[in-house]
């Protein structure tokens, strides 16, 4: 089979989308190495992330030739590239499809992974929730198959676009395989740790607001891993005028490996986000043997499975309660930190998520 990717995040996106991007391609050349796989792609950003796949088994970089570039080569000209090619299946990996793919004849595949700016429009200009609900709209009216994230955005997809919910399916999000390999602790101080942007929908002054409530004896610091920028000078705001800031410690800039130790040594991974997609942090955490404390909204209990606390992420009380629970209680910890990691080896394995994604590209044909 020749499959083709909108890989424009994969060579220049180096967090969310671009890491979706590069562990699709992964898995699916571990699993499926006989098929041709074309990365299509406007530019590549030069770096130890993206050589690999410059060089990577069966795999075949495209660029622009003509004389459309950039984004108008990626929307205007790709489907046409795609059916010259002769590729069987075109899947766009990060919520869109070229034009004209559906007049080509190739077969098509996108991967939504949520509607964020439908359930949390303040979080965008207006201009950009306009252009996303059109790309969105497009891709999957377009669209043989789609593929969500998770069931919470599949629901969403079919709230939104009226979709027949025959067309979805839902292929969790592969996690890269470092997570898989389980590394040993190192001495450092106690400490509790969040991963992920620093904007109002993730919630990280929920956090800082539960920490305020407990006990001195669970005083840990926390590690936050994640930028932003107005929301993040507000939980900064917040955090010197309440005279906290040596309770929490800013980082960034760290490799994959340094990101995994980080999970790996934290007392408890903290994530109590209104909404995502899927929720990725919380699976690294839980491979990486980190008790977790998550929402009870949205898909996160789907990626948090049955061993994690759940809070009312509107709550900073039950945000504390549930984090106390997690640090007091050392059976409870135990039984999360198993019971978790076995949960997310079973779910979320690549495995199994390279053979779903192969499972939908044979209904597509």
């Amino acid at each position: 089979m020749r499959i083709g990717f909108d890989a424009k995040r994969l060579f220049n996106n180096f967090t969310g989308l671009g890491n979706h991007s590069r562990t699709t391609i992964d898995i699916l050349t571990d699993e499926f190495p006989d098929n041709d796989y074309l990365l299509y792609t406007p530019k590549i950003t030069h770096n130890d992330t993206t050589a690999p796949y410059l060089h990577k088994g069966n795999c075949q970089t495209i660029k622009p030739t003509g004389m459309l570039r950039g984004s108008l080569w990626r929307t205007f000209e790709l489907a046409s590239r795609v059916k010259a090619d002769n590729v069987d299946i075109f899947h766009g990996l990060s919520n869109e499809l070229p034009i004209g793919i559906k007049k080509s004849g190739v077969r098509s595949v996108v991967t939504i992974h949520d509607v964020a700016f439908k359930t949390f429009p303040d979080m965008y200009h207006k201009t950009d929730r306009y252009i996303y609900d059109l790309k969105w709209r497009y891709a999957v009216e377009t669209a043989d198959r789609i593929i969500a994230i998770s069931q919470c955005t599949k629901d969403d997809i079919i709230r939104f676009y009226d979709v027949d919910e025959k067309k979805i399916d839902v292929v969790y999000q592969p996690v890269a395989p470092l997570f898989y390999n389980p590394i040993s602790k190192t001495h450092c101080e106690p400490y509790m740790l969040y991963v992920g942007s620093v904007n109002s929908r993730k919630n990280l002054l929920g956090i800082v607001k539960a920490m305020e409530l407990l006990p001195n004896d669970f005083d840990l610091p926390l590690y936050i891993v994640g930028e932003g920028r107005e929301y993040k000078a507000q939980v900064q705001t917040y955090i010197a005028e309440h005279g906290i800031e040596g309770r929490f410690k800013w980082l960034g800039g760290l490799t994959p490996n340094e990101l995994h130790q980080l999970y790996t040594n934290a007392q408890l991974f903290i994530y109590p986000s209104f909404y995502e997609g899927f929720g990725l942090p919380v699976v690294e955490a839980m491979l990486s043997g980190c008790p977790v404390v998550t929402s009870n909204v949205s898909c996160l209990p789907e990626a948090a499975g049955p061993y994690s606390l759940l809070a009312n992420p509107y709550e900073p009380e039950d945000i504390k309660n549930k984090m106390q629970k997690a640090l007091e209680d050392t059976a409870l910890r135990t039984r999360m930190i198993e019971g978790s990691k076995e949960f997310a080896m079973f779910a979320f394995h690549p495995h199994t998520l390279a053979h779903q994604l192969m499972s939908t590209y044979q209904k597509t044909l």
